[in-house]
């Protein structure tokens, strides 16, 4: 039996994976914000699920949490880090209390859940981040800029930890799902519209989202389950597109990057000391 801590877990995918994962015998810790939001699901595995209650901003009551579960269930083999979501507007259009709140949840409440958990897995000689992260770590939309700079940075802080880690035989997996059928569009936190935007990609994307054309052809069971399997890797994959829409706005992303940049090979070397 493998316990996993998973944050997140009252919707979307973080609510599909503790059903899949308690449902195949495992245990879970389920961070939520609220009790009863799997009420039904603790009282049906009342003997392997564990519901920790905290908001993500609060790093205190976090770290509290965790390590009431690591001291409750000594040992803890998988971390999932879950929970977040979306913000949608121009980057003009936001407030500022919107911005706070999506950094504050999606970025550093994710940075303090790693930050909480590497004691334990030291002190465990071992264990397993997973990140779910988006394609929106690697690719960008115009209407999600905020949430895009809270999964790059998510991103760039695990690829740095991955490294100060891995002499712990701590491991690290980065999920990228694609536009995923999870509920994440009914999610979103609004910015007001600005006018000055209809004409533009931002306003085009806007329409997509309201009126159903977005794109949409990831399977939300299906995602879960290559989650779960990546974790489970005897050798775990770093990144994990999820999805043909995410492999393939990845690549073209990638191929288009490194093509930029080999273009200023002679500027980047101009730069250096004779």
């Amino acid at each position: 039996m493998t316990t996993w801590l998973i944050t997140g877990a009252s919707s979307g995918l973080g609510l599909l994976m503790t059903q899949t994962l308690l449902a195949r015998g495992d245990r879970v810790v389920a961070c939520v914000r609220r009790a009863d939001a799997i009420s039904a699901l603790q009282a049906q595995y009342a003997s392997r699920l564990h519901v920790s209650c905290f908001d993500m901003t609060d790093s205190a009551a976090l770290r509290r949490e965790v390590d009431a579960a690591f001291t409750t269930f000594g040992v803890i083999e998988r971390v999932v880090s879950n929970a977040g979501y979306g913000l949608f507007g121009a980057a003009e259009e936001v407030s500022d209390a919107q911005i706070d709140r999506q950094i504050a949840t999606n970025l550093t409440g994710s940075i303090q859940l790693v930050r909480a958990v590497l004691p334990w897995l030291r002190a465990q000689h071992g264990g397993r981040i997973v990140q779910v992260s988006s394609e929106g770590g690697q690719v960008a939309y115009p209407n999600f800029s905020l949430y895009h700079a809270s999964k790059w940075g998510i991103e760039g802080f695990l690829e740095s930890v991955a490294q100060e880690v891995k002499p712990f035989g701590i491991e690290i997996v980065i999920a990228e799902p694609g536009p995923t059928q999870t509920g994440f569009g009914a999610g979103l936190d609004h910015a007001a519209p600005l006018a000055a935007y209809d004409n533009t990609p931002a306003g085009e994307v806007r329409r997509g989202i309201a009126n159903g054309s977005f794109d949409i052809k990831g399977d939300a069971q299906r995602t879960v389950d290559a989650i779960i399997a990546a974790a489970d890797a005897p050798a775990p994959p770093f990144r994990v597109p999820l999805g043909s829409l995410a492999w393939e706005h990845l690549v073209a992303s990638l191929r288009a990057r490194l093509a930029e940049i080999e273009r200023q090979r002679d500027v980047a070397y101009s730069a250096d000391r004779d």
